[in-house]
C-alpha cells in the first residue's frame, strides 16, 4: 500500500468491520468460479470502479450544470428521459459505498472527479462543497486502506464550457489544465494514481459523430477536432501533473477487437479503417507522436491548423496505460455511410444485455498488440471490464443470482492470468461497476453493478457476483 506515513498514523486505530454476510445458494458455497483470483501475483491489485455523473447525483452539493444534464433533456436522448440528477446519491451514501468496496476485499477504488462539481462554470467559480466532498471521499478510502485511483475527466463537461464549443474549442484544453492544477494542489499527495481522460474515443467520436452521448452531435468536422483536442488536453494535464511531481499517471483507452464481416477486400479495408479510428488513433499519437495514415487522410481537411506541432507533446511519457474492454466489433463496408463507408454489424456470439458480444479472447488480442506495438514495458491496468445483465431476485428473496456476470468475469480473468504468466505487465483489474447506476443514454435500464441499487429508497443489495469476488479476495 503506497499510503503516506501521515495517513498510516491518522487511521491506524480505525474500527475494523466484519464483512457482509454471504447470501448465496448452498451449492455455490462449496465452489467459486472466481477462484482463479487466488492464483494472481501477490502484488496484483483488484478493484472496482464508478464515475461521478453516474452515481453522485448532480442535483446535490451545489454541483454546476454539465452537458449531460442538458443532453438528457433532449427528446429521446436517454431512456425515458432519465438523467443523473439523483442517480445513486453517492454524495450522501459515500461511506456505505466505500464500506462495500472494503468489505468485498477490493484494494483499490477507481473514481472520477466531477469538473462542474469543483468549478461550477468550469473555470473560476469554485464550489467549496465539492472540494470538501472529495476530501472526505479520499480520506475515507485511505481510512479503509483502499488505494485511490482517480480520473480527472469521465465525460461530465461543465455546460458553460460546452456553450463555448466544448471539445471542439482549443481553449477547453487550457481550462482543463487549470482544473488539473486545482486538483493537484488540493488532492494530489493523497492520490495513488491519476488518469487524465476516460475513453477519449467516447468523448470525441461517439459523442460528436455518432451522436449517442453528450453533446449529441453528428458532424465529422466536430468529431475530428475533438479527437485531436482531447489528446491536447491529456498532454496539458500530463505536463501540469509532472510539475507537481505526480509519478503515477496515465490515460484510459477503451478498446474493441475489430474483425471484418467477410474476407472480401472491401470488408478487410473497412475493418482497418475502423480499427484506426477506434483504437490506433490514440495509441499512435500517445506512444509514437503520429496519427495513422488512412484515418489522417480521411480527417485531414478538418484537422486544426498546424496540428502537427502538438504531436510531440501528446507523446509525453506516461507511467501506465488503462484499458477498458467489453466486446468485439464486426465491420462491414457500406457505400451508403457518408464518410467512413463502413458500419458495425451484429455477430453470432452470446450477448450481454447491452447487445455486446461476449468475446474474452479479444482481450488477449488487444493486450498482445498493445505491448508488442505501443506500450512496450509500461504497466497496464484493466480499468474497466464487466457486463450488463438483466438481474432478477430469486423467488422474491434478497438474493440476486447473476451467474452470467460471474461467468463473464471468470472468462476474462482466465485470459488475464495467461497473459500475466506470459510476462505481459498487467498490474490491476477493476470490475465495472460497483453499483448499478445511470448508464448514460441507457438511463437506469441497464445494470452493470456488483451491487443493486433501489433508486427510490437508495438501498444497496450486493449480488452474488459481489460475494464471489469477496470469497476469492479474502485469500489474497
Amino acid at each position: 500500500m503506497q499510503i503516506s506515513l501521515i495517513y498510516d498514523q491518522k487511521y491506524k486505530n480505525r474500527q475494523i468491520r466484519l464483512p457482509l454476510k454471504h447470501q448465496n445458494n448452498e451449492d455455490d458455497l462449496n465452489m467459486n468460479p472466481l477462484k482463479i483470483i487466488e492464483s494472481f501475483p501477490h502484488d496484483f491489485i483488484f478493484g472496482t470502479a464508478t464515475s461521478s455523473y453516474q452515481i453522485e447525483g448532480s442535483s446535490f452539493g451545489g454541483c454546476g450544470r454539465s452537458h449531460w444534464d442538458s443532453f438528457a433533456q433532449k427528446p429521446n436522448a436517454t431512456y425515458k428521459g432519465q438523467n443523473g440528477n439523483i442517480a445513486c446519491n453517492h454524495i450522501q451514501y459515500w461511506e456505505k459505498d466505500l464500506d462495500l468496496v472494503a468489505d468485498a476485499g477490493f484494494k483499490a477504488y477507481r473514481f472520477s472527479f466531477s469538473w462542474p462539481r469543483l468549478f461550477i462554470d468550469g473555470k473560476t467559480t469554485r464550489n467549496n462543497n465539492g472540494f470538501s466532498f472529495y476530501d472526505r471521499l479520499i480520506d475515507g478510502m485511505l481510512a479503509r486502506e483502499i488505494l485511490p485511483f482517480s480520473t480527472l475527466y469521465h465525460w461530465d463537461l461543465p455546460q458553460n464550457l460546452a456553450d463555448k464549443g466544448g471539445w471542439t474549442n482549443r481553449d477547453t484544453c487550457k481550462w482543463f489544465a487549470d482544473y488539473t492544477e486545482a486538483i493537484m494542489q488540493r488532492f494530489g499527495d493523497r492520490l495513488h494514481s491519476v488518469a487524465t481522460i476516460n475513453e477519449p474515443w467516447c468523448v470525441s467520436w461517439l459523442s460528436h459523430y455518432l451522436g449517442h452521448h453528450a453533446p449529441g452531435l453528428r458532424n465529422l468536422e466536430a468529431a475530428v477536432r475533438s479527437m485531436h483536442y482531447i489528446l491536447v488536453a491529456h498532454s496539458n494535464a500530463t505536463e501540469v501533473m509532472r510539475s507537481y511531481n505526480q509519478k503515477n499517471l496515465g490515460i484510459v483507452l477503451n478498446k474493441e477487437h475489430m474483425m471484418p464481416a467477410s474476407n472480401t477486400d472491401e470488408d478487410v479495408e473497412a475493418c482497418k479503417l475502423s480499427d484506426e479510428i477506434y483504437n490506433l488513433w490514440f495509441d499512435e499519437a500517445i506512444f509514437k507522436g503520429q496519427y495513422p495514415k488512412k484515418t489522417l487522410k480521411l480527417f485531414h481537411q478538418y484537422m486544426p491548423e498546424n496540428f502537427e506541432i502538438d504531436l510531440p507533446q501528446i507523446n509525453r511519457k506516461i507511467d501506465w496505460i488503462g484499458i477498458n474492454y467489453y466486446t468485439r466489433s464486426i465491420i462491414k463496408a457500406d457505400q451508403y455511410e457518408p464518410n467512413t463507408k463502413f458500419i458495425t454489424v451484429a455477430g453470432d456470439l452470446p450477448k450481454t444485455d447491452m447487445g455486446w458480444e461476449i468475446f474474452p479472447a479479444g482481450l488477449t488480442k488487444i493486450l498482445t498488440r498493445q505491448v508488442e506495438s505501443y506500450s512496450k514495458t509500461i504497466s497496464i491496468h484493466i480499468t474497466e471490464n464487466g457486463m450488463a445483465s438483466h438481474d432478477v431476485l430469486v423467488n422474491g428473496s434478497k438474493v440476486i443470482n447473476d451467474q452470467d456476470r460471474i461467468k463473464y468475469y471468470q472468462l476474462h480473468l482466465e485470459e488475464l492470468k495467461t497473459l500475466i504468466d506470459n510476462k505481459i505487465p498487467i498490474k490491476s483489474y477493476f470490475a465495472w461497476s460497483l453499483l448499478d447506476n445511470f448508464e448514460w443514454a441507457f438511463g437506469y435500464n441497464k445494470t452493470f453493478g456488483l451491487v443493486s441499487v433501489n433508486y427510490d429508497t437508495q438501498i444497496r443489495t450486493p449480488k452474488n457476483s459481489y460475494y464471489a469476488f469477496q470469497r476469492a479476495l479474502k485469500f489474497l
